[in-house]
Formats: structure tokens, sequence, C-alpha cells
């Protein structure tokens, strides 16, 4: 009896660590098909083919395509916060400019087909606008923890359209259009990103 009621819990545990593990790959499978072939959603048989599990293995684990798309989003949103923690939040002016563009700069290029994939099929899915809102959301609330000595200085409402005027400087498609369209390299764009930081920002308060 007591080797039963020990062996039974094992075994459901380690059946829910593999399918843990399959729903991880289909979701990583997913993303990687997302880069190659966006704004167009991947299938269930090239997504199944990739994470080398059947088409049904990837139905056993999400409702549909859409269940997928929004998992696969939420695993991309927390890596991208990973990647976005504030770091020498306490450093000067240049140095905190020049850590919040590169954080930009490396989030924009890994992620700049999963977000065009995201924005281009959101549209009557109020979980994929609310996970676009929450990016932009979360991208105003870093930049008002970075900034804030020089934020400080401002009025609530020219604080929040100098935000909005700084998330647009760094949004993901300025990104893609100084790459794509006008050739930057990405030393470039980060360049004309810090200095056009600079020059919005108002002065920096003396210590």
């Amino acid at each position: 009896m007591v080797k039963d009621s020990i062996s039974v819990p094992v075994r459901i545990d380690g059946r829910r660590l593999r399918s843990e593990r399959t729903r991880q790959l289909i979701i990583e499978a997913y993303l990687a098909l997302a880069r190659e072939e966006s704004p167009v959603l991947p299938t269930a048989v090239k997504v199944a083919e990739r994470a080398g599990y059947s088409v049904r293995s990837v139905f056993e684990r999400f409702p549909d395509l859409h269940g997928l798309q929004v998992a696969a989003t939420d695993h991309a949103i927390t890596q991208v916060v990973a990647m976005a923690a504030p770091r020498n939040v306490g450093g000067d002016r240049m140095t905190r400019i020049r850590l919040h563009v590169s954080t930009r700069a490396r989030a924009s290029e890994r992620w700049l087909p999963l977000w065009r994939s995201l924005i281009a099929n959101q549209s009557g899915s109020e979980e994929l606008q609310a996970r676009a809102r929450a990016m932009r959301e979360r991208v105003l609330s870093l930049m008002e923890h970075v900034y804030e000595p020089e934020l400080s200085s401002l009025s609530d409402t020219t604080r929040k359209h100098t935000l909005i005027a700084l998330e647009a400087i760094v949004d993901v498609e300025s990104w893609a259009r100084m790459r794509e369209h006008f050739g930057l390299s990405d030393d470039e764009v980060s360049a004309a990103w810090a200095q056009a930081i600079d020059r919005l920002l108002p002065p920096t308060p003396p210590e």
C-alpha cells in the first residue's frame, strides 16, 4: 500500500512534466515560424512539424491556433520584459540613455517579426489587443522609471506628452523603418535614438 501511494503521484508528475515540455516546444516552434513568416500566421501542420510532434499533440494542449498565438505572445512578452529590466537607473544621464537604447534595440531586432504578426492579426481578438496595449504600457512605465530625474521637473500633462513622444522614438516600427527603409546599421539607429532622447528630455536636475 505504501509503495502504491508513492508511485502513482510520481507517474502523474512525470506525465505532467512531459506534457509541459511538449507545450513549451510547441510554443517555441510557433515563435520561430512567426519570425520567419511574419505577418502570416503559422499553420498547425507547420508548427507540429517544427516542434517534432503531431497536429493532434498541438490541439491537445491548445484549444485552437488563436489559443496557441496568445500563449506564444505571453511567452515572448515575458522574455522581452526580462531583456528590458532597468539597469543602472541611478547612473548619469548618458549612461541611462545608452543602456535604455541598447535594451530596446536588442528587443526590437529580436521581436520585430512577432510584433508585426501580433499587430496584423489582433483584429477581433480582445486578448491580443490587450497584450499589444500592455507592451506599450510596459515601455512607458520603464522609461518613466529610467528618466525619473528629468521627468520630475515637468507638469503632469507635459510629462505624459514627453513619455508618449519617447515611446514613439523607440517604437519597434521606428527601429524597422530606420533599418529597412533608410538602411541604417544597428549602431547608427542606436546613436540616432540616443541623440533624439537626449534632446527631448529636459535638463537633468543638479544633485
